[in-house]
Protein backbone atom coordinates (compact mmCIF):
# COMPACT_ATOMS: atom_id res chain seq x y z
CA UNK A 1 0.00 0.00 0.00
CA UNK A 2 1.63 3.52 -1.14
CA UNK A 3 1.97 5.91 1.70
CA UNK A 4 -0.22 8.96 1.07
CA UNK A 5 2.20 11.84 0.53
CA UNK A 6 1.96 14.93 2.64
CA UNK A 7 2.34 18.82 1.58
CA UNK A 8 4.76 20.60 3.97
CA UNK A 9 3.49 22.38 6.49
CA UNK A 10 3.09 25.83 5.91
CA UNK A 11 5.10 28.23 8.11
CA UNK A 12 2.95 31.30 9.65
CA UNK A 13 4.73 34.96 8.54
CA UNK A 14 7.07 36.40 10.55
CA UNK A 15 6.25 40.24 12.01
CA UNK A 16 8.29 42.54 10.31
CA UNK A 17 9.95 43.85 13.53
CA UNK A 18 10.20 40.30 14.72
CA UNK A 19 12.57 40.02 11.06
CA UNK A 20 15.20 42.93 11.46
CA UNK A 21 15.22 41.90 14.82
CA UNK A 22 18.98 41.08 15.99
CA UNK A 23 20.78 40.94 12.42
CA UNK A 24 19.16 44.64 12.07
CA UNK A 25 20.64 45.50 15.34
CA UNK A 26 23.78 44.20 14.38
CA UNK A 27 24.19 46.26 11.52
CA UNK A 28 23.30 49.16 13.23
CA UNK A 29 26.13 48.54 16.09
CA UNK A 30 28.46 47.43 13.15
CA UNK A 31 27.86 50.82 11.09
CA UNK A 32 28.07 53.19 14.27
CA UNK A 33 31.42 51.17 15.12
CA UNK A 34 32.80 51.65 12.11
CA UNK A 35 31.65 55.52 12.00
CA UNK A 36 33.33 55.81 15.79
CA UNK A 37 36.49 54.42 14.85
CA UNK A 38 36.73 56.95 11.16
CA UNK A 39 35.58 59.97 13.25
CA UNK A 40 38.21 59.16 15.89
CA UNK A 41 41.33 59.12 13.59
CA UNK A 42 40.35 62.20 12.61
CA UNK A 43 39.83 63.48 16.13
CA UNK A 44 43.09 62.13 16.91
CA UNK A 45 44.82 64.59 13.87
CA UNK A 46 43.06 67.71 15.10
CA UNK A 47 44.30 66.97 18.64
CA UNK A 48 47.66 66.67 17.58
CA UNK A 49 47.52 69.49 15.77
CA UNK A 50 45.41 71.62 18.62
CA UNK A 51 48.79 70.56 20.69
CA UNK A 52 51.32 71.83 18.48
CA UNK A 53 49.80 75.08 18.36
CA UNK A 54 48.91 75.33 21.63
CA UNK A 55 52.36 74.70 22.98
CA UNK A 56 54.26 76.21 19.92
CA UNK A 57 52.01 79.70 21.25
CA UNK A 58 55.57 81.34 22.36
CA UNK A 59 57.59 80.93 19.54
CA UNK A 60 54.54 81.95 16.96
CA UNK A 61 53.83 85.17 19.06
CA UNK A 62 57.63 85.56 19.28
CA UNK A 63 58.70 85.50 15.44
CA UNK A 64 55.37 85.22 13.41
CA UNK A 65 55.83 84.80 9.75
CA UNK A 66 59.50 85.96 10.20
CA UNK A 67 60.41 82.22 11.79
CA UNK A 68 59.82 80.49 8.33
CA UNK A 69 62.74 82.93 6.56
CA UNK A 70 64.84 83.02 8.81
CA UNK A 71 68.28 81.40 9.52
CA UNK A 72 68.88 82.15 13.03
CA UNK A 73 69.38 79.62 15.50
CA UNK A 74 71.14 80.77 18.63
CA UNK A 75 69.43 79.53 21.92
CA UNK A 76 71.85 81.75 23.71
CA UNK A 77 69.87 84.86 22.68
CA UNK A 78 66.86 83.35 21.92
CA UNK A 79 66.60 83.97 18.23
CA UNK A 80 65.30 81.40 16.17
CA UNK A 81 64.31 80.26 12.80
CA UNK A 82 63.47 77.28 10.72
CA UNK A 83 64.39 78.13 7.09
CA UNK A 84 67.77 75.75 7.45
CA UNK A 85 65.91 72.64 8.92
CA UNK A 86 62.90 73.19 6.02
CA UNK A 87 65.31 73.71 3.50
CA UNK A 88 67.30 70.73 4.42
CA UNK A 89 64.12 68.74 4.99
CA UNK A 90 62.70 69.07 1.42
CA UNK A 91 65.93 69.09 -0.34
CA UNK A 92 67.13 65.62 1.20
CA UNK A 93 63.54 64.31 0.83
CA UNK A 94 63.51 65.43 -2.70
CA UNK A 95 67.06 64.36 -3.96
CA UNK A 96 66.33 60.61 -2.18
CA UNK A 97 63.06 60.76 -4.32
CA UNK A 98 65.26 61.48 -7.78
CA UNK A 99 67.20 58.25 -6.71
CA UNK A 100 64.75 56.31 -5.66
CA UNK A 101 61.97 56.41 -7.84
CA UNK A 102 63.96 54.91 -11.16
CA UNK A 103 65.17 52.34 -8.75
CA UNK A 104 62.28 51.28 -7.08
CA UNK A 105 60.26 51.42 -11.25
CA UNK A 106 63.25 48.95 -12.26
CA UNK A 107 62.75 46.75 -9.56
CA UNK A 108 59.33 46.54 -9.60
CA UNK A 109 59.68 45.84 -13.95
CA UNK A 110 61.99 43.36 -13.52
CA UNK A 111 59.71 41.44 -10.85
CA UNK A 112 56.68 41.17 -12.56
CA UNK A 113 57.98 41.53 -16.53
CA UNK A 114 61.42 39.98 -17.00
CA UNK A 115 62.68 37.88 -13.83
CA UNK A 116 62.65 34.20 -13.97
CA UNK A 117 60.29 32.48 -11.33
CA UNK A 118 63.09 30.79 -9.43
CA UNK A 119 64.51 34.42 -9.02
CA UNK A 120 61.26 36.55 -8.17
CA UNK A 121 60.20 34.99 -4.75
CA UNK A 122 63.59 35.26 -2.82
CA UNK A 123 64.48 38.54 -4.79
CA UNK A 124 61.19 39.77 -3.43
CA UNK A 125 61.67 39.07 0.28
CA UNK A 126 65.20 40.26 0.04
CA UNK A 127 63.54 43.79 -1.05
CA UNK A 128 61.18 43.56 1.69
CA UNK A 129 63.91 42.68 4.31
CA UNK A 130 65.41 45.88 3.60
CA UNK A 131 62.08 47.80 4.92
CA UNK A 132 62.81 45.58 8.76
CA UNK A 133 66.19 46.94 9.15
CA UNK A 134 65.99 49.85 11.68
CA UNK A 135 66.84 53.40 10.91
CA UNK A 136 69.56 53.33 13.41
CA UNK A 137 71.29 50.73 11.75
CA UNK A 138 71.43 52.65 8.66
CA UNK A 139 72.49 55.71 10.26
CA UNK A 140 75.68 53.79 11.60
CA UNK A 141 76.35 52.24 8.48
CA UNK A 142 75.80 55.65 6.73
CA UNK A 143 78.13 57.49 9.17
CA UNK A 144 81.17 54.70 9.80
CA UNK A 145 81.05 52.57 6.19
CA UNK A 146 79.49 54.38 3.72
CA UNK A 147 80.31 58.39 4.62
CA UNK A 148 84.30 57.68 4.25
CA UNK A 149 84.45 55.66 0.87
CA UNK A 150 81.83 58.18 -0.64
CA UNK A 151 84.01 61.02 0.55
CA UNK A 152 87.35 59.64 -0.60
CA UNK A 153 85.62 58.23 -4.27
CA UNK A 154 82.33 59.64 -5.44
CA UNK A 155 82.94 63.08 -3.89
CA UNK A 156 85.88 63.76 -5.36
CA UNK A 157 84.48 62.96 -8.83
CA UNK A 158 81.64 65.34 -8.46
CA UNK A 159 83.64 67.96 -7.42
CA UNK A 160 85.82 67.87 -10.72
CA UNK A 161 83.32 67.16 -13.04
CA UNK A 162 79.60 68.02 -12.02
CA UNK A 163 80.74 71.40 -10.09
CA UNK A 164 83.09 72.83 -12.90
CA UNK A 165 79.68 73.62 -14.72
CA UNK A 166 78.05 77.05 -14.97
CA UNK A 167 75.02 77.35 -12.14
CA UNK A 168 74.38 73.75 -11.49
CA UNK A 169 77.80 73.37 -10.81
CA UNK A 170 77.21 75.27 -7.25
CA UNK A 171 75.37 71.85 -6.18
CA UNK A 172 78.51 70.26 -6.18
CA UNK A 173 80.96 72.36 -5.16
CA UNK A 174 83.39 72.09 -1.55
CA UNK A 175 85.39 70.04 0.19
CA UNK A 176 84.44 66.10 0.24
CA UNK A 177 83.64 65.42 4.17
CA UNK A 178 81.52 62.29 3.48
CA UNK A 179 78.95 64.09 5.35
CA UNK A 180 76.11 65.86 3.87
CA UNK A 181 72.44 66.50 2.62
CA UNK A 182 73.74 64.17 -0.55
CA UNK A 183 74.74 61.46 2.01
CA UNK A 184 71.66 61.81 3.73
CA UNK A 185 69.91 62.00 0.20
CA UNK A 186 71.22 58.56 -0.63
CA UNK A 187 70.59 56.87 2.39
CA UNK A 188 67.15 57.77 2.37
CA UNK A 189 66.81 56.93 -0.88
CA UNK A 190 68.26 53.48 0.12
CA UNK A 191 65.57 53.21 3.03
CA UNK A 192 62.56 54.02 0.90
CA UNK A 193 63.64 51.83 -1.99
CA UNK A 194 61.91 48.66 -0.51
CA UNK A 195 58.63 50.53 0.52
CA UNK A 196 58.34 52.21 -3.18
CA UNK A 197 59.33 48.61 -5.12
CA UNK A 198 57.09 46.83 -3.31
CA UNK A 199 53.62 49.08 -3.95
CA UNK A 200 55.26 49.00 -7.40
CA UNK A 201 55.60 45.39 -7.59
CA UNK A 202 51.82 44.78 -6.38
CA UNK A 203 50.02 47.34 -8.27
CA UNK A 204 51.91 45.99 -11.50
CA UNK A 205 51.06 42.23 -10.93
CA UNK A 206 47.12 43.55 -10.50
CA UNK A 207 47.07 44.57 -14.48
CA UNK A 208 44.94 41.76 -15.80
CA UNK A 209 47.19 39.08 -18.19
CA UNK A 210 44.93 39.49 -21.11
CA UNK A 211 45.84 43.22 -21.83
CA UNK A 212 49.57 42.59 -21.40
CA UNK A 213 49.33 39.82 -23.88
CA UNK A 214 47.34 41.11 -26.24
CA UNK A 215 49.64 44.19 -26.98
CA UNK A 216 52.57 41.88 -26.62
CA UNK A 217 50.48 40.18 -29.71
CA UNK A 218 50.46 43.32 -31.81
CA UNK A 219 53.95 43.56 -31.61
CA UNK A 220 54.83 45.53 -28.68
CA UNK A 221 58.34 45.66 -26.66
CA UNK A 222 58.44 45.46 -23.00
CA UNK A 223 59.20 49.17 -22.40
CA UNK A 224 55.89 49.77 -24.92
CA UNK A 225 53.84 47.23 -22.75
CA UNK A 226 54.63 48.92 -19.11
CA UNK A 227 54.87 52.59 -20.74
CA UNK A 228 51.35 52.48 -22.59
CA UNK A 229 49.47 48.87 -20.59
CA UNK A 230 51.21 49.01 -17.30
CA UNK A 231 51.99 52.15 -16.13
CA UNK A 232 47.90 54.08 -17.16
CA UNK A 233 46.04 51.14 -15.63
CA UNK A 234 48.15 50.93 -11.95
CA UNK A 235 48.84 55.34 -12.23
CA UNK A 236 47.31 55.84 -9.10
CA UNK A 237 48.83 52.74 -7.00
CA UNK A 238 52.45 54.08 -8.44
CA UNK A 239 51.78 57.57 -7.36
CA UNK A 240 50.21 56.89 -3.57
CA UNK A 241 53.80 54.11 -3.56
CA UNK A 242 55.67 57.59 -4.15
CA UNK A 243 53.80 59.45 -1.57
CA UNK A 244 53.82 56.20 0.92
CA UNK A 245 58.21 56.85 0.22
CA UNK A 246 58.24 60.64 0.33
CA UNK A 247 56.58 60.13 3.71
CA UNK A 248 58.90 58.16 5.17
CA UNK A 249 61.63 60.49 4.11
CA UNK A 250 60.21 63.76 5.44
CA UNK A 251 59.41 62.13 8.82
CA UNK A 252 63.03 60.45 8.92
CA UNK A 253 65.24 61.08 11.91
CA UNK A 254 67.96 58.68 13.61
CA UNK A 255 69.57 57.93 10.40
CA UNK A 256 69.31 61.69 8.75
CA UNK A 257 70.81 62.50 12.41
CA UNK A 258 74.36 60.68 11.66
CA UNK A 259 74.83 61.96 8.16
CA UNK A 260 73.42 65.17 7.52
CA UNK A 261 76.13 66.91 9.38
CA UNK A 262 73.97 68.83 11.64
CA UNK A 263 75.03 72.09 11.58
CA UNK A 264 72.85 75.71 11.25
CA UNK A 265 74.52 76.25 7.77
CA UNK A 266 72.43 77.18 4.54
CA UNK A 267 74.77 76.09 1.30
CA UNK A 268 73.62 75.65 -2.08
CA UNK A 269 76.15 72.86 -1.65
CA UNK A 270 74.55 69.75 -1.77
CA UNK A 271 77.93 68.11 -0.41
CA UNK A 272 77.82 70.40 2.65
CA UNK A 273 76.28 70.20 6.00
CA UNK A 274 72.87 70.73 6.87
CA UNK A 275 70.01 69.71 8.91
CA UNK A 276 66.41 68.70 9.03
CA UNK A 277 63.82 69.23 10.86
CA UNK A 278 63.47 65.67 12.58
CA UNK A 279 67.41 65.82 13.18
CA UNK A 280 66.71 69.37 15.00
CA UNK A 281 64.44 67.67 17.82
CA UNK A 282 66.54 64.39 18.22
CA UNK A 283 69.36 66.66 18.69
CA UNK A 284 68.08 69.53 20.85
CA UNK A 285 64.92 68.65 21.98
CA UNK A 286 66.22 66.89 25.55
CA UNK A 287 68.62 69.63 26.06
CA UNK A 288 66.07 72.65 25.66
CA UNK A 289 66.25 75.03 28.39
CA UNK A 290 63.71 77.93 28.64
CA UNK A 291 59.92 78.51 27.43
CA UNK A 292 60.62 79.84 24.41
CA UNK A 293 64.00 77.59 22.92
CA UNK A 294 61.21 74.50 23.70
CA UNK A 295 58.34 76.31 22.01
CA UNK A 296 60.52 77.01 18.94
CA UNK A 297 61.15 72.99 18.32
CA UNK A 298 57.57 72.30 18.92
CA UNK A 299 56.83 75.05 15.98
CA UNK A 300 59.50 73.27 14.09
CA UNK A 301 57.35 70.01 14.12
CA UNK A 302 54.03 72.01 13.61
CA UNK A 303 56.27 73.19 9.98
CA UNK A 304 56.94 69.30 9.41
CA UNK A 305 52.94 68.45 9.88
CA UNK A 306 51.82 71.08 7.63
CA UNK A 307 54.33 70.06 4.78
CA UNK A 308 53.45 66.30 5.39
CA UNK A 309 49.75 67.57 4.96
CA UNK A 310 49.76 69.83 2.06
CA UNK A 311 52.19 66.88 0.10
CA UNK A 312 49.86 64.37 0.81
CA UNK A 313 47.24 67.41 -0.26
CA UNK A 314 48.77 67.69 -3.66
CA UNK A 315 49.36 63.95 -4.23
CA UNK A 316 45.19 63.66 -3.78
CA UNK A 317 44.61 66.51 -6.77
CA UNK A 318 47.43 65.54 -9.16
CA UNK A 319 45.49 62.04 -8.66
CA UNK A 320 41.96 64.04 -9.26
CA UNK A 321 43.34 65.88 -12.18
CA UNK A 322 44.78 62.76 -13.67
CA UNK A 323 41.18 61.09 -13.21
CA UNK A 324 39.49 64.01 -14.92
CA UNK A 325 41.88 63.95 -17.54
CA UNK A 326 41.29 60.24 -18.10
CA UNK A 327 37.77 60.60 -18.27
CA UNK A 328 38.26 63.54 -20.54
CA UNK A 329 40.04 61.40 -23.55
CA UNK A 330 37.05 58.44 -23.05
Amino acid sequence: MNPIPTQPAERAPVPAGQARGSGYLADRLFEWMTRIFALLVLFTLLAILASLVVTSAPSLKAFGFSFLWSEDWDPVQDKYGALIPVYGTLVSSFVALLIAVPISFGIAVFLTEMSPPWLKRPLGTAIELLAAIPSIIYGMWGLFSFAPIFSRTLQPFLIQTLGKIPFAGQLFQGPPLGIGLLTASIILAIMVIPFISSVMRDVFELVPVVLKESAYGLGATTWEVVWRVVLPYTRAGVVGGIMLGLGRALGETMAVTFVIGNTQHLSPSLLAPGNSIASSLANEFAEAVGDLYTSALIELGLLLFIITTIVLAMAKLMLLRMGQREGTRS
